[in-house]
């Protein structure tokens, strides 16, 4: 029987480049990425999440589709996530209104 996760949080919206923060506004660390949620731009754009700060390993990039009316993007991950290991998790935003991750 499948189990639930209990203690998933929210980052803080990323707008621009830098370190992804929790709702205290510290660096998020070790953890698994549940579930992405994106504010499209008017141009198409992406954001490159990676491990380990601005030049760590790339653990995910989300493409966003360009929109004029402020739509959205929803990536709920499957199983476990994805693991982020080491550092702190950073996210280069291109052309995306902002970016807010589901972890655990």
């Amino acid at each position: 029987m499948p189990t639930m996760q209990y203690d998933v949080l929210a980052t803080k919206p990323l707008t621009s480049t830098g370190n992804f923060k929790d709702q205290n506004n510290f660096d998020i660390n070790r953890n698994r990425i549940k579930t992405v949620y994106a504010i499209n731009g008017a141009s198409a754009g992406s954001v490159v999440i990676r491990e380990g700060g601005a030049s760590g390993n790339i653990v995910l990039t989300v493409e966003t589709a360009a929109s004029g009316t402020a739509g959205y993007t929803i990536i709920p991950l499957p199983g476990e996530g994805i693991l982020v290991k080491t550092g702190t998790m950073h996210g280069t935003v291109t052309n995306t209104t902002s970016i807010t991750l589901f972890y655990g």
